[in-house]
C-alpha cells in the first residue's frame, strides 16, 4: 500500500531533524569547552586558582625518597633503579625508586589525598601544584660526597626556586605564596654524609666529629631557611637510619673488620641526631611560622631489624635482592659492576628490598608512622598534623 504524504507528520519530522542538529551542536559545543578549558588548565600563561585547603608536598632528599629523577641524569647503574626487579610488587615495572614497589612519599601523598609526586626532572610533567619530588639516589647535604653522581641538596634547592618563580608566574605572588606556605615539605638526608673515610678525604687537618656534623647540618640549616624564604613553614624529616645494621655494611664488616671505622660512623649518626634536633627547635624560635616533625627512622629500622617477626616480616638482617653475604653487595637487578644477584620469592617477608634500602611493606610503615605516629617515636607534629595546620 502506497503511503500518503501527511503535512503535519513532515514537519513534525523537520522538527525532529531540527532538535537533533541543535543537540549535537551543543554537544560539539560543550566537548569542545570542556577541550579549551583544559588546555588553559595546562598550558597558560595566565593565573589559576587553587581548591582553598590545597596543600601541596615537596620531597627533598637521597634514594630513600628518589621517585625516579637519578633516571633523567648522566649517572651509572650504580645510582639508578630504572631495571628490574625493582618495582616488581606495585608498579609491575621499574621506575627508579629503590624499592620493590612504592616508597613512604607515595603512602603520605595517598594519606593526604594526594597523587603520587612526580619527579621534577621528568620530561612529560609540568604542573606541580601538587607538590614535586626533588630527591635523588647518593644525594648528601656535603656537595664535596658523591660528586657528579647525585643532585645534591643545594642544587634540589635551586630546582624547588626555579618552580617557585613558575608558580608565581601562574598563580599569581599570593597565590604562590599561599600554595608554598601551606605546603609540607619532606627532607632525608644525612645518610650519604657519614661514609666511613669521608671526613679524611680533604685537604688538611681533618675535622672533629662534631665539626663535621656541624657542617652537614649547616648545609641543612641553609636549605632550609632558602625554602622558608619561598614561603616555606612546615617541615618534616626521618632522621639518619643505622647505616651500620644495612645489608651492606654487614657484607662490608664480613670482609673488612675495621672497627675504628664503625666507632667513628655510629658517633656521627648519634651527633647528627642530636644535632639536627637543637637546630631544629632554634629554628622554630627564631622563624615565625617554622614548624616540624621528625621522625626516630634509627630507632624504627633498628627494631624491625632486631626483631622482624614482631612487624609482620621474617627477615630483618639478609636483603631480598643481591648477592654475597647478607645478599649485601650491591648487585640487585645485574647493571652493577656485581652481576650476580638472588631475588627472593615475596619481598613482603624482609625489611630491605636491596642492599641498602628498604622494602614496600617498610616504607609503608615508615609512611604510617610519619603520617599519625606516637610522640616518643615523632614530634613536636605527626604529619596529619602538619597537613591539617
Amino acid at each position: 500500500m502506497q503511503e500518503t504524504n501527511c503535512p503535519i507528520n513532515d514537519k513534525l519530522k523537520q522538527r525532529k531533524r531540527q532538535v537533533n542538529q541543535i543537540n549535537m551542536a551543543s554537544l560539539r559545543w560543550n566537548f569542545c569547552f570542556l577541550v579549551l578549558y583544559a588546555f588553559l588548565l595546562t598550558h597558560s600563561h595566565g593565573r589559576r586558582c587553587l581548591p582553598e585547603k590545597h596543600v601541596a608536598l615537596f620531597v627533598f632528599g637521597d634514594s630513600l625518597f628518589d621517585a625516579g629523577n637519578n633516571n633523567y641524569i648522566n649517572v651509572t647503574a650504580e645510582s639508578k633503579a630504572n631495571f628490574e626487579p625493582y618495582g616488581m610488587t606495585t608498579f609491575k615495572y621499574p621506575n627508579g625508586r629503590f624499592s620493590d614497589g612504592r616508597i613512604a612519599p607515595d603512602y603520605i601523598a595517598e594519606y593526604a589525598k594526594l597523587p603520587y609526586i612526580a619527579p621534577y626532572l621528568h620530561p612529560g610533567y609540568h604542573l606541580f601544584v601538587n607538590g614535586a619530588n626533588f630527591a635523588s639516589a647518593g644525594a648528601s647535604a656535603l656537595g664535596e660526597t658523591h660528586q657528579g653522581s647525585a643532585i645534591h641538596l643545594k642544587a634540589q634547592l635551586g630546582y624547588f626556586k626555579n618552580l617557585a618563580r613558575l608558580f608565581r608566574r601562574k598563580l599569581g605572588d599570593a597565590g604562590a605564596r599561599k600554595l608554598l606556605k601551606r605546603a609540607v615539605y619532606l627532607i632525608s638526608i644525612g645518610a650519604n654524609d657519614y661514609p666511613g673515610s669521608s671526613m679524611s678525604n680533604s685537604s688538611g687537618p681533618s675535622p672533629s666529629s662534631q665539626e663535621y656534623v656541624d657542617m652537614v647540618i649547616g648545609n641543612l640549616t641553609f636549605v632550609l631557611r632558602g625554602i622558608y624564604e619561598q614561603g616555606g613553614r612546615k617541615f618534616a624529616f626521618p632522621s639518619v637510619p643505622p647505616t651500620l645494621s644495612l645489608p651492606i655494611s654487614r657484607a662490608g664488616t664480613v670482609a673488612n673488620k675495621d672497627d675504628k671505622i664503625r666507632e667513628k660512623v655510629a658517633e656521627l649518626i648519634k651527633l647528627h641526631d642530636k644535632t639536627l634536633s637543637r637546630v631544629l627547635q632554634e629554628l622554630e624560635r627564631q622563624l615565625r611560622g617554622f614548624r616540624y616533625s621528625k621522625a626516630t627512622l634509627f630507632t624504627f629500622l633498628s627494631e624491625r631489624i632486631n626483631s622482624p617477626s614482631k612487624y609482620g616480616f621474617k627477615e630483618g638482617e639478609i636483603a631480598c635482592c643481591g648477592t654475597g653475604p647478607y645478599r649485601g653487595l650491591w648487585s640487585c637487578g645485574g647493571k652493577r659492576p656485581v652481576k650476580e644477584y638472588e631475588v627472593c620469592g615475596n619481598p613482603r617477608e624482609y625489611v630491605f628490598f636491596d642492599s641498602a634500602h628498604p622494602s614496600e611493606k617498610t616504607h609503608q610503615q615508615l609512611a604510617e608512622l610519619m603520617w599519625s605516629g606516637p610522640p616518643n617515636l615523632i614530634g613536636p607534629y605527626n604529619l596529619k598534623a602538619l597537613f591539617e595546620l
